[in-house]
């Protein structure tokens, strides 16, 4: 099957759509799952809390009348064995028995390490938190004499309490687990895309390519003008450099160390050979142009790097203005700082601009600074980000090279 160049990019561009709607799609299922599955757990898990207070509440007030009995002198034994039941049958709810004044008379189901430590000064905290949940109860005793019982919510309760925020928890981690998965099948895809469009890419361009060579050779063989044929080379050796760097993408390439003010002043010189003489390049190092700074690169690819930012550069100047380089040796790193005097880029898309299909310019496919970021950050294990930039004024993109 044979692909033309536009026809690949329409492909991708439509991949990327699709991609994008299923995204979309699986992001609102996931959404409306979610709240739904989180309402739904806060109100069952509501009505079973206040079921299981209302319970509690019946089982105390029961308590309290038990206790009344046991207070009556008067009570038959048949009576105070119930009632003895009863105030023993209480294993899950926290309850203190005090007087009028609040001094303690007994206590059931209180954490009883806390209450050696803390002795009557833990009681006392405990009838303030009970006051907090519920009314106390009353236990008249006799006319004058009246005690109270304070209670709060037995530990199933509480807990019971806490459980749809965990639950909220749990389905929060459920969605961000989730949509973790879908980016990395998102760019996983588009991966793909990309390594099948940059190796067709070099399949297409290898055939003719090999028949110009062959014609470049026949003609020199009959004598013909040696000027236009050596400019004739120049453009096929550039045309295997390009199907070089394609057929590289989704291999690991090979790294050597190069000396980087070299490399780039190579670029340099490309790109002035086929733009405006009114845009005015310059290159500076540091510590110095003596001292030789030694990087591990595939030359290739990075110089397709350069050259994709350089031809950003020269369209932001709109061909007359200034570009300048300058490489910085911070001895484990190298620093190229890329100026343009050009109309510059919101600091909202200082992170668009390396997306695959964004593009500010009539023409162009918005894939030069998507291919340039992922042949600095997957193949030189580097960095390429905006540094700076301001409207009107230019723009500084940032390369951080490993030395070693």
């Amino acid at each position: 099957m044979s692909w033309s160049l536009p026809g690949v990019i329409n492909l991708i561009k439509g991949d990327k759509v699709n991609i994008y709607t299923r995204k979309q799609r699986w992001k609102m299922f996931l959404l409306i799952t979610a709240v739904l599955i989180g309402v739904c757990s806060l109100w069952y898990t509501n009505s079973l809390v206040k079921k299981l207070s209302e319970q509690e509440k019946i089982k105390v007030e029961l308590w309290a009348q038990a206790t009344r009995h046991l207070s009556n002198v008067d009570v038959n034994a048949g009576d105070q064995t119930f009632a003895l039941d009863v105030v023993q049958s209480n294993t899950t709810i926290p309850v203190i028995l005090s007087d009028k004044n609040d001094n303690i008379i007994a206590t059931i189901n209180l954490d009883t390490l806390n209450k050696k430590e803390g002795g009557i000064a833990f009681l006392k905290d405990q009838i303030k938190v009970m006051k907090g949940q519920h009314d106390p109860i009353e236990v008249k005793i006799d006319k004058e004499n009246v005690n109270y019982i304070y209670y709060k919510d037995s530990v199933i309760l509480q807990q019971l309490t806490y459980y749809p925020y965990f639950q909220l928890g749990v389905i929060s981690l459920f969605l961000l687990v989730s949509y973790l998965a879908f980016s990395s099948s998102r760019k996983a895809e588009q991966n793909q895309v990309w390594v099948g469009m940059a190796k067709e890419t070099a399949h297409q361009l290898g055939t003719p390519l090999s028949s110009l060579v062959a014609w470049v050779e026949y003609l020199k063989m009959q004598n013909k003008n040696e000027e236009h044929l050596d400019e004739i080379q120049k453009d096929i050796n550039r045309l295997q450099t390009i199907t070089e760097r394609f057929s590289k993408i989704g291999s690991a390439p090979t790294l050597k160390k190069e000396n980087i003010s070299e490399v780039v002043n190579n670029s340099i010189q490309y790109i002035k050979s086929r733009i405006s003489s009114k845009v005015d390049f310059t290159l500076t190092s540091i510590p110095n142009h003596s001292h030789i700074i030694y990087v591990p690169i595939n030359v290739p690819l990075f110089e397709w790097v350069l050259e994709n930012i350089f031809k950003n550069a020269v369209d932001a100047i709109e061909g007359n203005g200034k570009i300048s380089v300058l490489i910085t040796d911070q001895q484990q790193f190298v620093y190229l700082d890329i100026c343009d005097s050009g109309k510059g880029i919101q600091k909202s898309k200082f992170k668009t601009v390396f997306k695959p299909g964004y593009t500010s310019k009539n023409r162009g496919w918005g894939l030069g600074l998507s291919l340039s970021k992922r042949i600095i950050e997957e193949y030189h294990s580097g960095q390429i980000f905006v540094k700076s930039s301001e409207l009107n004024k230019g723009t500084v993109f940032r390369i951080v090279l490993n030395k070693v």
